[in-house]
């Protein structure tokens, strides 16, 4: 009987080592699991920090920063004749690499540019920055500031001056501003898809309204832009509240306005002969008195004529 006692409990006692050890292994196991996991974490986590502080390879040295406008900031916006290279101040647009941007802090002038000569915008589009590429034609172009219309409700833009790769080109008619989106400042240089004044149409001088003339959305011409490669725009602001600069110049009369007092002009000139004419007149008539001078000599001679041949009939002295 004690021997069974005894066997019994022995046996009892290796069965509770038994499971003893096995919840202590499953513990070790989910122990070791989460390390695993935590370990896995840490390594991504690194790797993700790793690509973001390391610089993409691929991209060449020298390659310009890219320009993202901000609120307040004056851009360019400008695309080709096929809407491919363009710049609409973002950094993925094509010509974002060393854009110029203009912060606006008030009244005074202003430059903004665009340059496809640089390498970002050759590696980006001819996959070398030594390779010179040229855009073709232009399908828009104008002065934006990002936020204008919210910063500065009063605010014109007069554009003074457009470069073609370092050269003046003229302008066919002056550039008017207007709100974009009711958020936005514009003034256009070039926009096919405007043909009237919008409402808010303004200059530094007052509203706009009816059709195009000496203000217009398009402002060059197209052929200045056949081939190029660095565009730069300068412009006046006016209207901020701060700041200062020279007022605004109104429009000239369109060339077809301007020939009407030409023409005008010669009218005086026409009138100023009538009296030349005019002042012939009188010597015309001083002649008469010469010849009715010469009518009494005439007649003295007739007495004579008459006390040879009395019979010649008096009414023939007049003919004579």
């Amino acid at each position: 009987m004690t021997k069974k006692l005894l066997a019994a409990f022995c046996a009892s006692l290796m069965v509770l080592t038994v499971c003893t050890g096995c919840g202590k292994k499953d513990k070790k196991d989910g122990e070791s699991s989460k390390a695993d996991s935590s370990a896995a974490d840490s390594a991504s986590d690194s790797s993700a920090a790793s690509e973001e502080s390391e610089p993409d390879r691929n991209i060449p040295e020298g390659v310009e920063e890219k320009a993202v406008a901000q609120s307040g900031d004056a851009v360019l916006l400008i695309a080709d004749k096929d809407w491919y290279v363009k710049y609409f101040g973002t950094e993925d647009d094509l010509l974002t690499y060393g854009a110029g941007i203009a912060h606006i802090s008030g009244d005074g002038s202003y430059t903004v540019s665009v340059n496809a000569g640089s390498k970002g915008t050759r590696y980006s589009i001819m996959g070398d920055p030594e390779k010179a590429y040229q855009c073709s034609g232009l399908g828009f172009a104008a002065v934006k500031v990002f936020d204008g219309t919210t910063l500065y409700p009063n605010m014109s833009i007069e554009i003074k001056e457009i470069r073609v790769d370092g050269n003046a080109i003229p302008m066919t008619a002056k550039n008017y501003t207007n709100s974009d989106d009711n958020t936005e400042m514009r003034a256009n240089i070039y926009n096919e898809f405007v043909s009237h004044f919008p409402e808010d149409a303004h200059t530094s001088l007052g509203a706009l309204t009816g059709d195009f003339g000496a203000y217009s959305s398009q402002i060059v011409d197209l052929a200045n832009f056949d081939k190029w490669e660095k565009v730069e725009v300068d412009f006046i602001v006016r209207g901020t509240g701060t700041g200062s600069a020279p007022a605004e110049e109104p429009a000239a009369a369109p060339a077809a306005q301007t020939e009407a007092p030409a023409a005008q002009a010669e009218a005086p000139a026409a009138q100023a002969e009538a009296p030349a004419a005019q002042a012939d007149a009188p010597a015309a008539q001083t002649d008469a008195p010469a010849t009715q001078a010469e009518a009494p000599a005439a007649q003295t001679d007739a007495p004579a004529a008459q006390a040879d041949t009395p019979a010649d009939p008096p009414a023939d002295t007049p003919a004579e």
